[in-house]
């Protein structure tokens, strides 16, 4: 009986983990998970210390009981020390310290990523958080309900930033985000950030941008963060929400490449470099389908599609990865911020001759009662009017996800600009238009296209 043995228990390595029971019912499929949590959304946390989400075992995509009935064994609270990739023997330490070495045929590597500690003094302070795993998630929530904090500073206006600082003023705190760039949400083009950045404000979100971070210091029962040119503010507690980076040491120590990202680097089956080893999910770099080249984009979208590749292979199947668009959506308080594709400077730096035009909807039949405006940035290619890329800002409930992965679907079927207008979308006025805003934004792109063209030949 082959043997496959997975390391790391959530999004990639359960959905590795599945697939290969669903290729070869008899392959004896072990995973290692460094805590208790086996196949739980992350992406739900920042609900859960919200209180939108009151009962934490929801946030299960699957139960420890239905994985097992599965026929996987899954190992609870085991940390993987080392790997030898020559005999095929992963070696793990339990809860109480004992180890035990696992041997294996076929290996795959879900170790996830960590959250990025930036060189901030006082980083460890109590009071102080960072937000990855399941336990992380339960410390932040024990922390509101015991000690009732009344105000928060979240460092880092990325989507995990947004999200937080959401959270928290859906708890009544008082709220500032602290971000280095010039605006929140950086993935977007500056004039949608700062759309984000009126939503916060607009909710009573203190937000300080141009300001890197340099210090926190505990002031009596509060805490005090510093920043550049004399900046200062004062919170009850700090969420430091700068990112993450792959969980790679394991795969280091036994031979396996890591990219100039700091990720694993595979091919599109997920293999590495070592034999019978493949990895998937946030410690291995993404191909982008655009760019054509690899890059690191730790998405949990990304990470469950590797992860079943990587299974499929590992029971003997022959499966290939596409790879990524970075198709991502947030919801802010009541607005929503999604993207796929490229923006222009992102076109630009990958050596296309990109043309972004900005344009406004509204998300259904304005005579229908709750229609609301969309921000829309679309990015086509002035050469081959290919379609690069999508960024969509607007209202909550207004379908901004449906449609960007319309034009996600477009993007990785190679679809032009003009091809958008012929797909058959769905219409109802309290839905949608007969002409929906996103054909209705490539059409305006190829009118500004051809006026360019026929100004140029003049």
């Amino acid at each position: 009986m082959n043997r496959l043995v997975i390391i790391g228990g959530s999004d990639a390595g359960i959905s590795a983990a599945l697939r290969a029971r669903e290729i070869d019912t008899k392959i004896d499929i072990t995973v290692i998970v460094a805590d208790q949590y086996p196949n739980f959304s992350i992406c739900g946390l920042p609900f859960y210390i919200s209180g939108e989400v009151q009962d934490w075992h929801t946030l299960a995509h699957r139960t420890l009981e239905e994985l097992r009935k599965e026929g996987i064994n899954i190992l609870l609270e085991h940390y993987a020390e080392s790997l030898d990739s020559q005999n095929k023997i992963v070696t793990v330490r339990d809860s109480t310290g004992k180890k035990l070495s696992i041997e294996y045929d076929k290996l795959i590597l879900a170790t996830g990523a960590i959250s990025s500690r930036p060189k901030i003094k006082g980083i460890d302070l109590s009071g102080v958080f960072l937000l990855r795993w399941m336990n992380d998630g339960f410390t932040i929530r024990r922390y509101l309900d015991e000690k009732k904090p009344a105000s928060a500073i979240v460092i880092g206006g990325g989507y995990i930033g947004m999200e937080m600082a959401d959270a928290f003023s859906f708890r009544g705190m008082n709220v500032s985000v602290i971000e280095y760039a010039d605006t929140v949400l950086t993935t977007l083009d500056p004039e949608l950030g700062r759309r984000v950045e009126e939503t916060l404000k607009h909710h009573g979100v203190n937000v300080i941008t141009k300001t890197p971070v340099n210090a926190i210091e505990q002031d009596g029962s509060r805490l005090r963060v510093l920043g550049e040119s004399g900046f200062h503010a004062d919170a009850e507690m700090v969420l430091v929400a700068a990112g993450a980076r792959p969980n790679v040491g394991l795969a280091a120590s036994a031979g396996v490449n890591i990219g100039n990202f700091g990720a694993i680097c595979i091919n599109s089956k997920m293999e590495t470099n070592e034999a019978d080893i493949y990895a998937a999910g946030d410690c291995v770099e993404t191909w982008h389908q655009m760019l054509g080249k690899y890059v690191y984009m730790p998405l949990g979208s990304a990470a469950h599609k590797q992860g079943r590749v990587a299974g499929e292979n590992a029971a003997g199947g022959n499966r290939e990865y596409q790879g990524s668009l970075g198709t991502q959506v947030v919801k802010i308080f009541d607005l929503v911020a999604a993207r796929t594709g490229l923006r222009d400077s992102e076109a630009k730096a990958a050596g296309f001759d990109p043309l972004t035009l900005g344009f406004e909807g509204w998300d259904h039949r304005a005579y229908y009662p709750g229609a609301r405006k969309l921000d829309i940035r679309i990015t086509g290619d002035r050469l081959t009017q290919r379609l690069l890329g999508i960024q969509i800002v607007g209202e909550y409930r207004s379908e901004i996800s449906k449609r960007v992965d319309i034009i996600s679907t477009a993007i990785f079927n190679g679809m032009k600009m003009n091809e958008i207008s012929d797909l058959d979308l769905s219409y109802t006025p309290p839905l949608s238009s007969p002409w929906d805003p996103i054909q209705a934004a490539t059409t305006t792109w190829i009118k500004r296209y051809s006026e360019d063209l026929k100004r140029n030949q003049k």
